[in-house]
């Protein structure tokens, strides 16, 4: 049995708990670096980034953060978690955790488009995937070994390197949970590599 964490720090908490909850594992709200050592995975919730960032510092989470990923632990951060995980972000010089080999951009899709939903072909998880983006960010450049799991008009929004998932888009505001699902079942995978 695995259990993974969402970073209640800011952002939609409870809606990626009860995703969680929805695909039958154990789901934790992480107020305290500490509780970090008791999951198999994470999620960096949808928010602001750059608040996230000032709480991150704040509470002290940063290198309790970059352990938890240099452990081989999965780490899934959706819209400004994704920010989080990036090792380049664009107008930037310092990434925040910075672990995933993906280059983004925030707020790419106008800040005029706030939001809108579409409808996603993911790899490896859905042919038709009801995705929203609110005030999106897009990954605009993807290292070799990155694998591209989905693409919104030619902008690649979802994407996978190793035991980093990342998207622009919020899978816990919708009653679909097959892309958390596919989150779960790389905590398992992980999980398992160490029992061996």
């Amino acid at each position: 049995m695995v259990k993974i964490g969402v970073l209640a720090l800011q952002g939609a908490v409870r809606e990626h708990i009860q995703s969680l909850e929805a695909c039958g594992v154990e789901a934790i709200a992480i107020k305290h670096k500490e509780e970090l050592n008791e999951i198999d995975g994470l999620i960096l919730p949808g928010g602001e980034s750059t608040t996230m960032r000032r709480l991150i510092d704040k509470y002290d989470f940063m290198d309790s953060l970059k352990k938890f990923a240099a452990d081989g632990k999965p780490m899934f951060g959706t819209c400004a978690g994704l920010i989080l995980l990036a090792k380049n972000l664009v107008g930037y010089n310092e990434p925040h955790i910075g672990v995933m080999d993906v280059t983004v951009e925030r707020n790419s899709f106008g800040r005029q488009v706030d939001s809108f939903e579409a409808d996603l072909a993911i790899r490896n998880v859905a042919t038709s995937f009801p995705a929203v983006f609110i005030r999106a960010p897009h990954i605009v450049e993807a290292g070799e070994n990155v694998e591209i799991l989905a693409k919104h008009e030619g902008r690649i929004v979802a994407a996978r390197d190793g035991q980093f998932l990342g998207c622009s888009f919020h899978p816990e505001l919708t009653e679909d949970h097959r892309f958390t699902a596919y989150f779960v079942e790389m905590v398992k995978e992980a999980k398992q590599k160490t029992l061996v």
